[in-house]
């Protein structure tokens, strides 16, 4: 009997560890201890609105108080905030910094080069981005192709940034400056060089030849090394941007078990080897269609899997005419809890002048915004966050659009709708906010919230209709009214 009571108490011990464990997962709800239990208790509402044809943007339109809470009528449209069931803590918000971005922003003005930098990272007079992604050496976004080695060079012994000093490098030390002197930064290679792939060619397609697995995976090392040489620390890397997609720009495929072996043997171990096995590496940085497949294959396997810290993933799977597949990132996150969910990727393409106004662009990002941090994503990455008047520079006339274009004949920027409904996030939840419980009462409105440290809380409300709607905000045990013009983005902050 003794031994059965001890075998007893040390399974009760076992599970308790694991439920505390699993209660700081991504997908698991945690139960805010009453040291920290948020309340509406003399609070103000501030109610921030961006709206279609109208002169809104990011503008405070209304503060409004709680009341006591009655049960809401069906007739009723409804937003529901449960304060004490939080997700996953959130990372940032931002965009790519690429040789494109870098190039266009060379042409700029200072006065139009301050204008632009404090547009996105300053967190009073911008949007605060606190992400910033960028590539190893070039992708189809800049003027042409390049590396950081002399074609052969399989030793890497020529290995320089040299190229990136010029324009790219210089742009993010300014926008890590305007940050506050820090921008959560990671990098994705388009393809290896062209004589490490079987097509011969940095561009369209073609796989990593076995015998570079490893000249590659010291490529990611020297990359790291030779950026923070610079000043600009790698929170982490993804493996390979769209391995499934042979593009005609700089690409290269990966089977997901082909990755999954070089992240295993080679990438992973190199990384530690040389001294940074705390960086980041994040898997697929494709789109949502073939995410758990991706997902299944890598993070199955247990010698892979403790290299990965989480999943990228793009928006494009619309392409083939389908909608975007948001409940594959919820299957994903309830298979594999302890990953993260980032979203690496995601602009409107077939760039068009006549369409920098268009708002279904702005409501394409507002839409995966929301559907995305509700799957369990922990941070979102924009594409190019400039681009010129042509949608480029891009070597291979892939053109599309940005948040902000500048118009380098005239030296003006221009912004799009886009760039004020990022901001509805990514100027209002900090990084280590948690994403709390929020649903709404009809398909016309999607919401989101997240609780920043300091006790504010976050509401993100999209009308997607075109009427105006007036909507209970329920909050706990209290209420507001809040009216949303169509089409339109609002953040309440209380």
């Amino acid at each position: 009997m003794k031994l059965k009571h001890f075998y007893f108490a040390s399974l009760c011990l076992a599970l308790l560890s694991c439920n505390e464990n699993t209660n700081t997962k991504n997908n698991i709800p945690e139960k805010n201890s009453s040291s920290n239990q948020f309340t509406t208790k003399d609070k103000t509402i501030e109610v921030y609105t961006t709206a279609n044809n109208t002169n809104l943007r990011l503008t405070e339109t209304d503060k409004l108080t709680f009341q006591p809470a009655e049960q809401p009528k069906e007739t009723e449209i409804s937003v529901f905030v449960n304060p004490d069931k939080t997700f996953q803590t959130f990372i940032g918000i931002g965009g790519a910094i690429t040789d494109a971005s870098a190039e266009v922003f060379a042409k700029l003005s200072a006065d139009k080069q301050k204008e632009f930098l404090n547009a996105y990272y300053s967190k009073d007079n911008g949007i605060g981005y606190s992400l910033l992604r960028t590539s190893i050496h070039s992708s189809d976004f800049g003027s042409a192709s390049h590396t950081y080695i002399k074609e052969g060079d399989s030793a890497l012994t020529s290995f320089s940034i040299e190229h990136d000093m010029k324009y790219r490098i210089p742009m993010m030390k300014r926008a890590i400056e305007t940050a506050g002197g820090k921008l959560l930064t990671y990098a994705s290679p388009w393809s290896p060089p062209a004589f490490m792939k079987s097509n011969k060619s940095m561009l369209k397609g073609g796989t990593l030849l076995p015998k570079y697995y490893q000249s590659w995976a010291t490529y990611y090392t020297k990359f790291i090394k030779a950026y923070e040489k610079e000043g600009m620390p790698i929170w982490g890397i993804t493996i390979q941007n769209e391995p499934m997609a042979t593009q005609t720009w700089e690409s290269c495929i990966y089977s997901a078990e082909a990755e999954r072996d070089f992240l295993k043997n080679y990438l992973g171990p190199t990384m530690e080897t040389e001294g940074l096995g705390d960086k980041n590496i994040v898997i697929w940085d494709h789109n949502r269609d073939l995410i758990t497949n991706r997902a299944n294959v890598i993070l199955s396997d247990p010698e892979a899997s403790k290299y990965v810290w989480g999943t990228g993933f793009h928006w494009y799977e619309t392409w083939t005419g389908g909608d975007p597949m948001f409940d594959n990132l919820k299957a994903v996150n309830e298979a594999f809890p302890d990953k993260n969910l980032l979203f690496t990727e995601g602009c409107n393409e077939k760039f068009d002048a006549e369409k920098y106004q268009y708002w279904p662009n702005a409501e394409r990002y507002g839409n995966s915004m929301i559907n995305d941090f509700n799957s369990g994503t922990v941070g979102w990455t924009d594409w190019n966050i400039l681009l010129d008047q042509n949608g480029g520079p891009n070597h291979v006339a892939n053109f599309c659009f940005a948040p902000i274009h500048a118009d380098t004949t005239s030296g003006e920027l221009i912004y799009t709708p886009s760039y004020y409904y990022i901001g509805h996030f990514s100027k209002f939840i900090l990084p280590e906010a948690k994403r709390v419980s929020t649903a709404v009462s009809r398909s016309v409105l999607i919401s989101t919230s997240f609780l920043n440290d300091d006790g504010k809380m976050v509401t993100v409300v999209m009308n997607k209709s075109d009427k105006t709607i007036s909507y209970n905000l329920f909050v706990g045990q209290e209420k507001t009214m809040v009216e949303i013009p169509p089409h339109a983005m609002q953040t309440l902050l209380y």
